[in-house]
């Protein structure tokens, strides 16, 4: 069965980028959200496998709805995706409960690979 994806991002365009590079790898996109308050309230109805979920967004930030999902949920799958230069939120959203994080610009390979990894499909 296919790893079932949720990506987070307020910019259409990332959305796509990481929409476009799960597809190809053959996972299932089933929910996308541009802030943390949609991406908590379709975490709670999809439960998907896995979450991408960008760090600094409007109405609810990533850390955020982090800690939210990982309260209801403590064996959520959320990889957190930030720009460079986010050293302190990455390390507040690791200890929050982000199984990994991804650094824009991102490559391909790099997200599958951290991908597969946390989801044991290495």
């Amino acid at each position: 069965m296919a790893l079932r994806v949720m990506v987070v991002d307020d910019a259409l365009f990332m959305r796509s980028m990481l929409k476009d590079i799960f597809v190809r790898a053959g996972y299932e996109v089933v929910a996308e959200a541009e802030n943390g308050e949609i991406a908590l309230e379709l975490y709670q109805e999809i439960k998907p496998d896995l979450v991408t979920m960008d760090i600094v967004m409007p109405k609810k930030s990533g850390i955020e709805a982090l800690q939210e999902i990982m309260a209801s949920d403590p064996d959520a799958c959320v990889v957190m995706v930030s720009a460079l230069g986010q050293d302190s939120l990455v390390l507040e959203a690791v200890e929050s409960g982000a199984k990994d994080f991804i650094v824009k610009p991102f490559k391909e390979n790099n997200v599958l690979e951290i991908v597969r990894r946390i989801t044991g499909q290495a």
